[in-house]
């Protein structure tokens, strides 16, 4: 009798847990799926139909200016890592941004993603800036080798070799008559280099009297960069030859920046120069404290640039009178960018600020959490910079 009242129990008991799942089951059907996590927070897309910052510094003068506006807070939008510090300030071109890292490589990147389109391997570290001509990345390298990179495919299509390190940018110019660009880059070997852009020939070399470290700037003509030798030499884009040689005083690590028939470059003692590149004719000088590695920004009335005294410097673009500084917790050694009545920057602090213009108010910042010595790269109301954590940071 009591194994018979068991077997009911267990198929009772079998009976109701049947019931139950069937209508769990139902239930589960009538329910509207729940997205995913990574479908609910999906970021927003922004467009980069137009967005255009094709070397250092924006244009072959270095002037270091981005049309438009900036919002008051820029989100990041997304962050790509290499294997080494980003010392190389990004091009962006096309929907891609373009940029080195002290791993050796070269990489494409999708603005829009963050995705890597390709990368290409050097023979060492890639600080120096990408300039990006007619589909061409052409990048030089601490193996001495300046390369040029198909910007879609990433395939190299030549080098050429210097006889040291190349740490400064490239730049580029083109004659009237001219079918190809003529590339320049310095390199540790004392020269500054001038390749055809098709063939990767040696136009010219012109020779210094010492490293070359900067991005040489292009305007009227003129190459003109400053060098360890103290110099700054202004040079014939066309013959190579010198046009004029201008005492600075100190070694100079810095980019110059042309603007309207002048030449601004800071040096390594500590000073800011404004000179005439006619004349040769000292202009200005803005004493500071320490060495200058950051290139100036050039507006129509002020001219702004870091100091490894932790600050930045906004000075008369006229008479070189200080205007305000403004003062972060580490080195400036970042190149400023400015865009309309805003300039950002990034700072050994591991911050990258953006301040206004008329009083150095800050507007916003964002922690890296790693020193920033790259300049950004800013169109269309992107910000795009590299960190020495190995990371690139995309910003809208």
């Amino acid at each position: 009798m009591k194994a018979t009242v068991s077997i009911v129990l267990v198929f009772a008991l079998a009976g109701l847990l049947a019931g139950w799942l069937w209508l769990r089951n139902q239930e589960t059907e009538s329910e509207p799926a729940t997205p995913s996590a990574a479908t609910s927070s999906a970021p927003p897309t922004f467009p980069t139909e137009g967005v255009s910052w094709p070397m250092f510094r924006g244009a072959p003068d270095l002037r270091g200016r981005a049309a438009g506006a900036l919002p008051d807070a820029l989100n990041l939008v997304w962050r790509f890592e290499t294997d080494g510090p980003v010392v190389s300030s990004p091009a962006l071109v096309e929907g891609s941004v373009f940029v080195g890292s002290d791993d050796g490589n070269v990489y494409a990147i999708d603005l829009a993603t963050g995705q890597e389109i390709w990368r290409h391997e050097t023979g060492d570290g890639v600080e120096g800036a990408p300039c990006v001509v007619d589909g061409t990345v052409y990048v030089g390298s601490s193996d001495a080798f300046l390369y040029a990179i198909d910007a879609r495919s990433g395939e190299l299509r030549w080098r050429y070799e210097t006889g040291a390190k190349i740490l400064g940018g490239v730049n580029h110019a083109r004659g009237a008559n001219e079918e190809s660009s003529r590339i320049l880059v310095g390199s540790y070997d004392n020269n500054l280099h001038c390749v055809d852009s098709r063939s990767g020939d040696a136009l010219w070399v012109y020779e210094s009297d010492s490293y070359v470290n900067g991005t040489p700037a292009v305007g009227s003509g003129i190459a003109a960069f400053g060098g360890c030798d103290a110099v700054i030499h202004c040079v014939s884009i066309a013959t190579g030859e010198a046009i004029i040689r201008i005492e600075a005083g100190s070694h100079i690590a810095a980019s110059a920046a042309l603007a309207d028939g002048r030449v601004y470059v800071g040096h390594y003692d500590g000073a800011f120069l404004a000179a005439d590149l006619s004349s040769g004719e000292l202009l200005w000088t803005y004493e500071g404290y320490d060495p200058f590695f950051s290139s100036p920004a050039v507006g129509d009335e002020r001219i702004l640039f870091g100091s490894r005294d932790k600050n930045l410097h906004c000075v008369s673009l006229e008479g070189g009178e200080k205007i305000w500084t403004f003062l972060t917790g580490g080195d400036v050694d970042s190149s400023p960018v400015l865009c309309d009545d805003r300039v950002v920057f990034g700072s050994g602090d591991g911050w990258l600020y953006m301040v206004g213009v008329d009083d150095g108010s800050e507007i916003w910042r964002y922690e890296i959490g790693a020193a920033v010595s790259a300049s950004p790269a800013v169109s269309k109301g992107w910000l795009v910079v590299g960190a020495e954590d190995g990371s690139i940071y995309a910003f809208h």
